[in-house]
């Protein structure tokens, strides 16, 4: 379980095939404090700790095909991308995002950006599929960030968020241009809502 507050970033060092499967060797200030087993969200996508390389500051995790299906990690840019890190939440932490699974639902794109007050807003696009999901106010989990949905555009399928300078500079999202994919895992108790209303 994660938070959706990003600790550090990191970067892909080298990634190799592995049937079909990939495996990543990743770059970050984290790894001389991490241990092998251990979870760790990759753009929110929960990742295991293979190996720990400490005098490279380099770990190893793989991601497996289904990974690979529903996020963007098996992006062909993804050796030029940084990932956003997050370890899993201790017992006892404070949450000072929402409640974050690293289980991603689906995978949006950036449509537009804007400047607002010294802050950066984003219009990201996702499947229809979605739709009950997507509140005004409501929390999402984008790249792994907690984060806020300002403005819905259901005909287009979109919905805006607003990034501070703060999370712009310590987090993937800097890079973030029109086109870019981003890993969307929706709130989880808008999930189970859902869910019984179908049900019911």
């Amino acid at each position: 379980m994660f938070t959706g507050i990003i600790e550090a970033i990191g970067s892909v060092n080298r990634k190799e095939r592995s049937g079909d499967n990939i495996i990543f060797h990743v770059i970050s200030d984290l790894s001389s404090d991490l241990y092998e087993g251990q979870s760790i969200a990759h753009n929110g996508v929960c990742l295991t700790v293979e190996k720990i390389f400490p005098e490279k500051k380099v770990y190893q995790v793989s991601a497996i095909a289904e990974t690979l299906k529903k996020s963007n990690l098996g992006d062909e840019d993804s050796t030029k991308k940084s990932f956003n890190l997050e370890r899993s939440i201790a017992v006892g932490g404070r949450l000072d995002g929402h409640f974050v699974q690293g289980h991603i639902d689906t995978v949006g794109s950036i449509e537009k950006t804007t400047e607002e007050n010294g802050s950066r807003k984003f219009w990201i696009s996702y499947p229809p599929s979605y739709e009950k999901l997507v509140a005004m106010k409501g929390s999402i989990a984008l790249d792994g960030m907690s984060l806020t949905i300002v403005e819905l555009h259901s005909k287009r399928n979109s919905f805006s968020v607003c990034l501070v300078p703060y999370t712009l500079s310590h987090t993937n999202a800097k890079d973030w241009k029109v086109g870019t994919t981003i890993n969307i895992e929706f709130d989880i108790l808008g999930k189970y809502v859902e869910k019984w209303m179908t049900k019911k």
